[in-house]
Protein backbone atom coordinates (compact mmCIF):
# COMPACT_ATOMS: atom_id res chain seq x y z
CA UNK A 1 0.00 0.00 0.00
CA UNK A 2 1.45 3.33 -1.02
CA UNK A 3 1.21 6.28 1.40
CA UNK A 4 0.70 9.68 -0.22
CA UNK A 5 2.52 12.56 1.45
CA UNK A 6 0.86 15.94 2.09
CA UNK A 7 3.25 17.58 -0.35
CA UNK A 8 2.16 15.44 -3.29
CA UNK A 9 0.12 17.01 -6.13
CA UNK A 10 -2.88 14.80 -5.42
CA UNK A 11 -3.02 15.90 -1.79
CA UNK A 12 -2.81 19.54 -2.82
CA UNK A 13 -6.01 19.10 -4.85
CA UNK A 14 -7.99 17.70 -1.91
CA UNK A 15 -9.02 14.25 -0.74
CA UNK A 16 -11.50 13.71 -3.57
CA UNK A 17 -14.56 13.24 -1.35
CA UNK A 18 -17.68 15.00 -2.57
CA UNK A 19 -18.56 16.05 1.00
CA UNK A 20 -15.08 17.39 1.81
CA UNK A 21 -14.37 21.13 1.66
CA UNK A 22 -10.60 20.89 1.33
CA UNK A 23 -10.44 20.86 -2.47
CA UNK A 24 -12.67 23.91 -2.85
CA UNK A 25 -10.74 25.72 -0.14
CA UNK A 26 -7.45 25.01 -1.85
CA UNK A 27 -8.83 26.32 -5.15
CA UNK A 28 -9.93 29.69 -3.74
CA UNK A 29 -8.01 32.53 -5.44
CA UNK A 30 -6.21 35.04 -3.27
CA UNK A 31 -8.25 38.18 -2.56
CA UNK A 32 -6.42 41.17 -4.08
CA UNK A 33 -5.60 43.98 -1.70
CA UNK A 34 -7.07 47.42 -2.25
CA UNK A 35 -4.42 50.11 -1.70
CA UNK A 36 -4.25 53.90 -1.65
CA UNK A 37 -0.66 55.10 -2.05
CA UNK A 38 0.54 51.76 -0.71
CA UNK A 39 -1.74 51.78 2.34
CA UNK A 40 -4.01 48.73 2.58
CA UNK A 41 -7.71 49.46 3.01
CA UNK A 42 -8.57 46.08 4.53
CA UNK A 43 -6.89 43.15 6.22
CA UNK A 44 -5.51 40.29 4.08
CA UNK A 45 -8.22 37.80 3.16
CA UNK A 46 -11.08 40.23 3.80
CA UNK A 47 -13.33 41.04 0.86
CA UNK A 48 -15.48 44.15 1.51
CA UNK A 49 -18.26 44.89 -0.97
CA UNK A 50 -17.69 47.61 -3.56
CA UNK A 51 -19.64 50.32 -1.70
CA UNK A 52 -17.77 49.69 1.57
CA UNK A 53 -14.45 49.62 -0.27
CA UNK A 54 -15.17 52.99 -1.87
CA UNK A 55 -16.02 54.51 1.51
CA UNK A 56 -12.76 53.18 2.95
CA UNK A 57 -10.81 54.53 -0.03
CA UNK A 58 -12.31 58.03 0.21
CA UNK A 59 -11.74 58.14 3.97
CA UNK A 60 -8.09 57.14 3.49
CA UNK A 61 -7.59 59.71 0.73
CA UNK A 62 -8.88 62.43 3.06
CA UNK A 63 -6.76 61.18 5.97
CA UNK A 64 -3.62 61.24 3.84
CA UNK A 65 -4.47 64.75 2.62
CA UNK A 66 -4.81 65.90 6.26
CA UNK A 67 -1.44 64.29 7.07
CA UNK A 68 0.21 66.10 4.15
CA UNK A 69 -1.11 69.39 5.48
CA UNK A 70 0.22 68.65 8.96
CA UNK A 71 -3.28 68.45 10.44
CA UNK A 72 -2.97 64.80 11.51
CA UNK A 73 0.11 62.81 12.59
CA UNK A 74 1.51 60.08 10.37
CA UNK A 75 0.33 56.57 11.09
CA UNK A 76 3.25 54.61 12.57
CA UNK A 77 3.91 51.29 14.27
CA UNK A 78 3.48 47.69 13.10
CA UNK A 79 0.29 48.60 11.21
CA UNK A 80 1.78 51.60 9.43
CA UNK A 81 0.87 50.17 6.01
CA UNK A 82 -2.79 49.63 6.93
CA UNK A 83 -5.43 52.33 6.97
CA UNK A 84 -6.27 53.19 10.59
CA UNK A 85 -9.80 53.52 11.88
CA UNK A 86 -10.50 57.21 12.32
CA UNK A 87 -11.45 58.60 15.72
CA UNK A 88 -14.19 61.19 16.13
CA UNK A 89 -11.55 63.85 16.75
CA UNK A 90 -9.76 62.92 13.52
CA UNK A 91 -13.02 62.99 11.58
CA UNK A 92 -13.70 66.49 12.90
CA UNK A 93 -10.24 67.63 11.73
CA UNK A 94 -10.89 66.21 8.27
CA UNK A 95 -14.35 67.79 8.04
CA UNK A 96 -12.86 71.18 8.99
CA UNK A 97 -10.18 70.75 6.31
CA UNK A 98 -12.77 69.92 3.66
CA UNK A 99 -14.95 72.88 4.66
CA UNK A 100 -11.93 75.15 4.27
CA UNK A 101 -10.77 73.76 0.94
CA UNK A 102 -14.11 73.19 -0.82
CA UNK A 103 -15.93 76.38 -1.73
CA UNK A 104 -19.64 76.06 -2.37
CA UNK A 105 -20.85 78.65 -4.90
CA UNK A 106 -24.11 80.30 -3.80
CA UNK A 107 -26.97 80.25 -6.33
CA UNK A 108 -27.93 83.55 -7.90
CA UNK A 109 -31.45 84.96 -8.09
CA UNK A 110 -31.48 84.25 -11.82
CA UNK A 111 -30.53 80.61 -11.27
CA UNK A 112 -33.30 80.30 -8.68
CA UNK A 113 -35.93 81.69 -11.03
CA UNK A 114 -34.75 79.44 -13.86
CA UNK A 115 -35.04 76.39 -11.62
CA UNK A 116 -38.53 77.46 -10.52
CA UNK A 117 -39.75 77.85 -14.10
CA UNK A 118 -38.31 74.46 -15.11
CA UNK A 119 -39.73 72.60 -12.09
CA UNK A 120 -43.02 74.34 -11.29
CA UNK A 121 -45.01 71.12 -10.65
CA UNK A 122 -42.53 70.25 -7.90
CA UNK A 123 -43.74 73.20 -5.82
CA UNK A 124 -47.51 72.83 -6.16
CA UNK A 125 -49.16 72.63 -2.73
CA UNK A 126 -52.40 70.92 -1.78
CA UNK A 127 -52.52 68.60 -4.78
CA UNK A 128 -53.86 65.11 -4.21
CA UNK A 129 -55.07 62.14 -6.22
CA UNK A 130 -57.63 59.45 -5.46
CA UNK A 131 -55.75 56.41 -6.76
CA UNK A 132 -56.09 52.68 -6.95
CA UNK A 133 -53.39 50.30 -8.15
CA UNK A 134 -52.44 46.72 -8.82
CA UNK A 135 -48.94 45.81 -7.61
CA UNK A 136 -46.91 43.04 -9.22
CA UNK A 137 -44.14 42.77 -6.61
CA UNK A 138 -40.56 42.01 -7.63
CA UNK A 139 -39.26 39.64 -4.96
CA UNK A 140 -36.01 37.63 -4.75
CA UNK A 141 -36.00 34.80 -7.29
CA UNK A 142 -38.98 36.06 -9.27
CA UNK A 143 -38.84 35.80 -13.07
CA UNK A 144 -39.01 39.52 -13.88
CA UNK A 145 -39.62 38.98 -17.59
CA UNK A 146 -42.55 36.67 -16.94
CA UNK A 147 -43.90 39.05 -14.29
CA UNK A 148 -43.73 41.96 -16.75
CA UNK A 149 -45.65 39.98 -19.38
CA UNK A 150 -48.26 39.08 -16.75
CA UNK A 151 -48.63 42.74 -15.73
CA UNK A 152 -48.78 43.98 -19.33
CA UNK A 153 -51.53 41.46 -20.11
CA UNK A 154 -53.62 42.76 -17.21
CA UNK A 155 -52.97 46.38 -18.25
CA UNK A 156 -54.05 45.61 -21.81
CA UNK A 157 -57.32 44.15 -20.58
CA UNK A 158 -58.04 47.18 -18.39
CA UNK A 159 -57.20 49.57 -21.24
CA UNK A 160 -59.93 48.23 -23.54
CA UNK A 161 -62.81 50.66 -24.03
CA UNK A 162 -65.46 48.05 -23.30
CA UNK A 163 -63.98 46.83 -20.00
CA UNK A 164 -66.52 46.60 -17.18
CA UNK A 165 -66.02 49.26 -14.42
CA UNK A 166 -65.76 46.62 -11.68
CA UNK A 167 -63.02 44.68 -13.51
CA UNK A 168 -60.16 46.72 -12.00
CA UNK A 169 -61.21 45.84 -8.45
CA UNK A 170 -61.59 42.18 -9.43
CA UNK A 171 -58.08 42.00 -10.90
CA UNK A 172 -56.64 43.86 -7.91
CA UNK A 173 -58.17 41.29 -5.57
CA UNK A 174 -56.82 38.42 -7.72
CA UNK A 175 -53.37 39.72 -8.70
CA UNK A 176 -52.13 42.56 -6.49
CA UNK A 177 -49.41 41.92 -3.89
CA UNK A 178 -50.43 45.03 -1.96
CA UNK A 179 -52.70 44.87 1.15
CA UNK A 180 -54.95 47.35 -0.68
CA UNK A 181 -56.07 44.41 -2.84
CA UNK A 182 -58.71 43.76 -0.17
CA UNK A 183 -60.21 47.15 -1.10
CA UNK A 184 -59.97 46.60 -4.85
CA UNK A 185 -56.57 48.29 -4.92
CA UNK A 186 -57.96 51.58 -3.58
CA UNK A 187 -55.25 53.70 -1.88
CA UNK A 188 -57.59 56.61 -1.13
CA UNK A 189 -56.40 60.21 -1.45
CA UNK A 190 -52.61 60.53 -1.63
CA UNK A 191 -50.18 63.42 -2.03
CA UNK A 192 -46.59 63.52 -3.32
CA UNK A 193 -45.21 62.62 0.13
CA UNK A 194 -47.47 59.59 0.55
CA UNK A 195 -45.96 57.36 -2.15
CA UNK A 196 -42.61 56.13 -3.44
CA UNK A 197 -40.49 58.91 -5.03
CA UNK A 198 -40.72 57.22 -8.44
CA UNK A 199 -44.52 57.32 -8.28
CA UNK A 200 -44.54 60.88 -6.92
CA UNK A 201 -42.49 62.05 -9.90
CA UNK A 202 -44.77 60.39 -12.43
CA UNK A 203 -48.07 61.26 -10.76
CA UNK A 204 -47.36 64.77 -9.48
CA UNK A 205 -44.10 66.39 -10.63
CA UNK A 206 -44.12 66.02 -14.41
CA UNK A 207 -46.01 68.39 -16.68
CA UNK A 208 -48.09 65.60 -18.25
CA UNK A 209 -49.15 64.43 -14.78
CA UNK A 210 -51.20 67.54 -14.05
CA UNK A 211 -54.40 66.54 -15.87
CA UNK A 212 -56.56 63.56 -16.63
CA UNK A 213 -58.00 60.54 -14.88
CA UNK A 214 -58.34 56.86 -15.71
CA UNK A 215 -55.99 53.92 -16.11
CA UNK A 216 -52.48 55.02 -17.00
CA UNK A 217 -51.47 53.63 -20.43
CA UNK A 218 -48.18 52.12 -19.22
CA UNK A 219 -46.81 50.28 -16.20
CA UNK A 220 -45.14 52.24 -13.42
CA UNK A 221 -41.87 50.71 -12.23
CA UNK A 222 -40.78 51.39 -8.62
CA UNK A 223 -38.51 49.72 -6.06
CA UNK A 224 -41.51 47.56 -5.09
CA UNK A 225 -42.30 46.22 -8.55
CA UNK A 226 -44.69 47.05 -11.39
CA UNK A 227 -47.88 49.04 -10.83
CA UNK A 228 -51.04 49.49 -12.86
CA UNK A 229 -52.34 52.91 -11.81
CA UNK A 230 -55.90 54.19 -12.07
CA UNK A 231 -56.49 57.85 -11.18
CA UNK A 232 -60.11 58.19 -10.03
CA UNK A 233 -60.18 61.86 -8.97
CA UNK A 234 -57.74 64.71 -8.60
CA UNK A 235 -57.35 67.92 -6.63
CA UNK A 236 -55.19 70.29 -8.61
CA UNK A 237 -53.76 72.25 -5.68
CA UNK A 238 -52.22 75.73 -5.86
CA UNK A 239 -49.09 76.95 -7.64
CA UNK A 240 -47.20 79.26 -5.25
CA UNK A 241 -45.34 82.29 -6.59
CA UNK A 242 -41.55 82.14 -6.85
CA UNK A 243 -41.21 84.50 -3.88
CA UNK A 244 -42.98 81.98 -1.65
CA UNK A 245 -40.49 79.19 -2.42
CA UNK A 246 -37.32 81.26 -3.00
CA UNK A 247 -35.60 80.08 0.21
CA UNK A 248 -36.49 76.46 -0.46
CA UNK A 249 -35.05 76.65 -3.98
CA UNK A 250 -31.90 78.42 -2.74
CA UNK A 251 -31.32 75.66 -0.17
CA UNK A 252 -31.85 72.96 -2.80
CA UNK A 253 -29.47 74.57 -5.31
CA UNK A 254 -26.87 75.14 -2.58
CA UNK A 255 -27.03 71.46 -1.63
CA UNK A 256 -26.60 70.43 -5.27
CA UNK A 257 -23.69 72.85 -5.68
CA UNK A 258 -22.05 71.50 -2.53
CA UNK A 259 -22.38 67.92 -3.79
CA UNK A 260 -20.74 68.84 -7.12
CA UNK A 261 -17.89 70.68 -5.41
CA UNK A 262 -17.21 67.75 -3.06
CA UNK A 263 -17.30 65.34 -5.99
CA UNK A 264 -14.75 67.45 -7.87
CA UNK A 265 -12.54 67.67 -4.78
CA UNK A 266 -12.51 63.91 -4.32
CA UNK A 267 -11.85 63.38 -8.04
CA UNK A 268 -8.80 65.61 -7.71
CA UNK A 269 -7.48 63.62 -4.73
CA UNK A 270 -8.05 60.35 -6.62
CA UNK A 271 -6.22 61.74 -9.67
CA UNK A 272 -3.18 62.60 -7.54
CA UNK A 273 -3.09 59.21 -5.78
CA UNK A 274 -1.98 55.71 -6.70
CA UNK A 275 -5.06 53.55 -6.24
CA UNK A 276 -4.95 49.76 -6.62
CA UNK A 277 -7.61 47.07 -6.32
CA UNK A 278 -10.60 49.40 -6.77
CA UNK A 279 -11.78 51.74 -9.52
CA UNK A 280 -12.46 55.33 -8.46
CA UNK A 281 -13.35 58.27 -10.67
CA UNK A 282 -10.42 60.68 -10.71
CA UNK A 283 -9.16 63.80 -12.43
CA UNK A 284 -5.73 65.36 -12.76
CA UNK A 285 -7.07 68.78 -13.75
CA UNK A 286 -7.42 71.71 -11.32
CA UNK A 287 -10.56 71.80 -9.22
CA UNK A 288 -13.26 73.68 -11.09
CA UNK A 289 -15.80 75.51 -8.98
Amino acid sequence: MTTQTLSSPAAAQGCGSGSCQCASTAAQPAVPEALVNGIALHAPGQCPDTATLRELAYAELLRQQAVRQGLLPRHTGPDALSAPELTEAERTVIETMVDREVTTPQPTEEEGRRYYEAHKPQFVVGQALHVRHILFAVTPGVNVQALTVHAERALLELSHKGVRPERFAQLAAELSNCPSSAQGGDLGWIGPDDCAPELATELFHLQHAQTGTGVHPRLFHTRFGFHIIDVLERRSGRQPAYEEVRERIAALLTMQSRARALHQYMCLLVGEAEVEGITLEGADSPLVQ
